[in-house]
């Protein structure tokens, strides 16, 4: 295992730091840093500047017009952008759906979606969670029955993330009930959010944020051709597009651009005159997360390294995203404990752009409380972690 970049990496590593230096418009920058709300349109805005460069879908050959990375590029990408202060790629199309159709799509949908995902004609949102079946996804009950040369879909579906931006739907439904295993009957179908019969209404959750949803399908009329893989076999598709997920959730650029975040916070006086760095207590427990954040490191670093030697990605996906996302949500807490009382009140409008009333308390103070409750989901969404742990015992221990 090689965890020193090679000549060339360390050239591209430049090259992509260069490139977001002076492609990467400062308003967008400025808002990221500052935690303001991303528009769709500044989110459409730098997919467009990314799609130009050929930097959009990290995982497509480019061929296909992806960037073609190996996975240490991809790496060094995505640790790049962090760092930039730049918005994260919006993954369902680019990162998810776009693998999906490459590996198991027709021709046809080939054809028509992968060139929509990279010009930005068609905003994709994830249709699997249900109110009975997040957690147990193989327990879902939206139903697709075909009729001629449609499927009749009826059915919800929840925490639709970004759903009230997408124009289109990848979703799993049940096409066989009467199959021995839960995992069997699932198909993955394309939706087309304007067909009648779709309806998206919002879910405003604890950090005052319309960010997820639900999606309610009545007689939604869907073509036969949108079927993606063969009928009944979605859980297939559904676990190949989860790969993609779960290696993404662990974020762990974000776990040390985190951290980095933290000890600046913790060196700053409290009204006793000294900085929380100099308390033992918080010291011991922000040392124990830096030797975490470490040790997940070289995880990762190992993984990338395995991935760029060829090697498949098992169920080490779901020990990085258990690991990733425990880490994330721990270095929150300790950016809400770091302010105190201030951390619990903050004004929702106060992460609008243009917002210039004065902050309750120090300015960094509402950034981490929203972003706080923000990362409670991490260890539920992809696969719960408890799920994750499942997985692990089953595939690496054999219990």
């Amino acid at each position: 295992m090689d965890l020193d970049l090679s000549p060339g990496e360390a050239a591209f590593r430049d090259e992509v730091r260069a490139w977001l230096a002076a492609a990467l418009p400062a308003r967008i920058r400025d808002k990221v840093r500052a935690q303001k709300r991303l528009t769709k349109a500044d989110h459409e805005a730098w997919h467009a500047l990314l799609a130009g460069r050929g930097w959009l879908c990290l995982h497509w050959p480019r061929a296909l017009g992806g960037a073609g990375f190996t996975p240490v590029q991809k790496h060094i990408f995505e640790a790049e952008m962090v760092a930039a202060d730049a918005p994260r790629i919006v993954p369902f199309g680019p990162n998810m759906l776009g693998p999906v159709l490459i590996e198991f799509g027709t021709a046809a949908q080939k054809a028509h979606c992968l060139p929509r995902i990279l010009s930005g004609a068609d905003w994709w949102c994830q249709g699997y969670s249900e109110p009975g079946a997040g957690s147990d996804l193989a327990s879902l009950a939206t139903r697709a029955v075909r009729e001629g040369d449609h499927y009749i879909v009826n059915g919800q579906k929840t925490w639709t993330t970004l759903g009230h931006h997408a124009n289109a739907m990848f979703a799993l439904v049940r096409t066989d009930p009467a199959a021995p295993k839960p995992q069997q009957g699932i198909s993955f179908l394309l939706i087309d959010m304007a067909s009648p019969g779709v309806e998206v209404r919002p879910i405003v959750t604890l950090d005052g944020e319309h960010e997820v949803n639900e999606v309610w399908l009545t007689d939604v009329r869907v073509p036969v051709e949108n079927l993606v893989g063969r009928e009944n076999d979605g859980w297939t598709v559904a676990k190949y597009l989860l790969g993609f997920e779960r290696t993404g959730l662990a974020g762990t650029a974000f776990s040390r651009q985190g951290f980095e975040h933290l000890k600046r916070i913790a060196r700053i006086e409290q009204a006793d005159g000294r900085p929380l760095a100099e308390d033992p207590a918080f010291s011991l427990r922000m040392a124990e997360v830096e030797i975490d954040l470490m040790a997940m490191d070289v995880f990762n670093l190992r993984m990338v390294s395995a991935a760029n030697a060829g090697e498949a990605i098992g169920p080490e996906a779901s020990l990085i995203k258990i690991k990733g996302t425990e880490l994330r949500q721990r270095i929150t807490d300790l950016l809400r404990r770091a302010v105190g009382p201030y951390a619990m009140p903050f004004v929702p409008e106060a992460f609008d752009e243009g917002y210039n009333d004065a902050p309750i308390g120090p300015g960094h103070a509402a950034p981490l409380a929203r972003q706080y409750f923000n990362m409670r989901k991490l260890s539920i969404y992809g696969g719960s972690n408890e799920i994750q742990k499942n997985i692990v015992a089953k595939t690496m221990l054999g219990l």
